[in-house]
């Protein structure tokens, strides 16, 4: 059984400031000495470093769709121990799921932890009209709870008299305009936390103006979760696996990297900008920015030895990103040499070439892959194409999702693979690849 405090921060719609309240509540819990266990449901990548910034542990995802029901309730489970509270920010607007459904929304997740929203809503030119926004989100589903409503970007006091004047549902906040407070966005979203100055006074901004007093105590009523288990048991390591981990290589989930360690992986972070190869028996690639670093990427001394690696039969992994990197070349507004591993090239565009969930099998592909097949799970994100030669081979064929060509994923040449779906692992993927990255050390 689990029983901590949480709350969800709900919003309106994308936009509304749901981040920047969710820094904020989390700011000042850790302020008053809370040890804050912090979440965002969905996949995205970016906002969970700013989140594990401010609170000291690592943010977790809560995706329904890619974890299942039982996945979020575990990684719950796993990810609260030794907290005070959790505090988890949701995604897009409150109701918004796959498919025009509520599939992976943030009500879902909020039904799985039986947890309350505080809804945050933008009030900027609006008065009495927020509250018919409001008095919908409240009574468009029965039985979810929206303990309250924090008001944002208020003009100035007669702003928030004259929406109190009309009131019904309790106010947790009135938040003003506040420049500055907002992180800078890219063309995958918002800056990461490494990329960004800490927002000095979200903290204090939310103590003054919201009810964190309330927001305990509307946290703290939450009911105890029964049924929510989470493995303890770690297998003894039996292979090392180097995880790029720099300002090109920056997107995994956390989940990802704790059931490779579960299942038998010593991890090994190190930086394909700046580092020698290191001494090991697999790589990760994860996603992020190759794009913003193919020069220091081109000429770093780690390229050429990940290609001899590749070329002795290491088992490598890479997503996105990573893909590009294995790829002959990258070309943005300059061209340059990748790791020329995989048999494609790789160009940037200009708008957005795949963005959502992506869903397949398993139907072949090297050692990593896992034996009999089996479902693949993720999302994809990316302005960017991949371009194969005549002779590509792909190990997964996606039933939702772009992946590289005509719904095809997995790009692989000898113990490489590539996809463009960030996947969330299985088990089965997790052996499969410690297997795989044994073997290499055994030969």
């Amino acid at each position: 059984m689990i029983d901590i405090p949480r709350i969800v921060i709900a919003g309106t719609h994308s936009g509304c400031g749901k981040t920047t309240v969710a820094r904020g509540i989390m700011d000042a819990l850790v302020r008053r000495g809370y040890k804050v266990q912090p979440f965002k449901v969905g996949p995205d990548f970016i906002d969970p470093t700013h989140h594990t910034a401010i609170c000291g542990r690592v943010s977790r995802n809560l995706d329904a769709f890619m974890m299942g029901v039982e996945g979020v309730a575990e990684t719950f489970a796993r990810a609260c121990r030794g907290a005070d509270i959790a505090v988890i920010e949701g995604v897009m607007g409150m109701y918004d799921g796959l498919d025009g459904g509520d599939l992976a929304s943030t009500v879902h997740v909020m039904r799985i932890l039986s947890a309350p929203a505080l809804l945050v809503a933008d009030a900027r030119g609006m008065s009495r009209s927020v509250h018919a926004l409001v008095r919908g989100f409240v009574e468009y589903e029965p039985g979810v709870k929206i303990a309250g409503v924090v008001f944002n970007r208020l003009g100035s006091p007669r702003h928030r008299e004259l929406i109190d004047a009309s009131r019904t549902v309790p106010a947790l906040g009135y938040i003003p305009r506040t420049p500055g407070l907002e992180i800078e966005s890219r063309h995958l979203g918002l800056q990461m936390a490494h990329e960004t100055a800490p927002a000095e006074g979200l903290g204090e901004l939310i103590e003054e103006h919201c009810d964190i007093d309330l927001i305990l105590e509307i946290a703290s009523a939450s009911p105890p979760l029964s049924g929510f288990a989470y493995e303890e048991n770690t297998r003894g390591t039996r292979s090392r696996i180097g995880v790029a981990r720099d300002a090109a290589f920056c997107f995994y989930y956390q989940d990802n990297l704790d059931l490779l360690v579960r299942s038998g992986a010593e991890l090994v972070p190190f930086s394909p900008i700046g580092d020698a190869f290191p001494g090991v028996d697999a790589v990760y690639l994860g996603g992020g920015y190759p794009e913003l670093y193919a020069a220091s990427l081109e000429s770093s001394s780690c390229r050429i030895p990940l290609a001899h690696a590749a070329d002795d039969g290491m088992p490598i992994y890479a997503e996105c990103g990573g893909l590009l990197y294995l790829c002959e070349s990258l070309t943005g507004e300059e061209s340059h040499r990748m790791a020329g591993i995989l048999p494609a090239d790789a160009c940037m565009t200009k708008k957005v070439q795949a963005l959502g969930y992506s869903d397949g099998t398993w139907t072949g592909g090297p050692r990593l892959a896992p034996e009999g097949g089996g479902r693949i799970r993720g999302h994809e994100f990316h302005y960017s194409r991949v371009d194969c030669h005549s002779d590509a081979r792909f190990a997964i064929r996606l039933s939702r999702g772009a992946g590289i060509a005509e719904g095809k994923d997995g790009l692989y040449a000898g113990e490489v693979l590539a996809t463009y779906t960030h996947a969330y692992f299985s088990p089965a993927f997790a052996r499969s690849l410690i297997d795989a990255a044994a073997l290499y050390r055994r030969t």
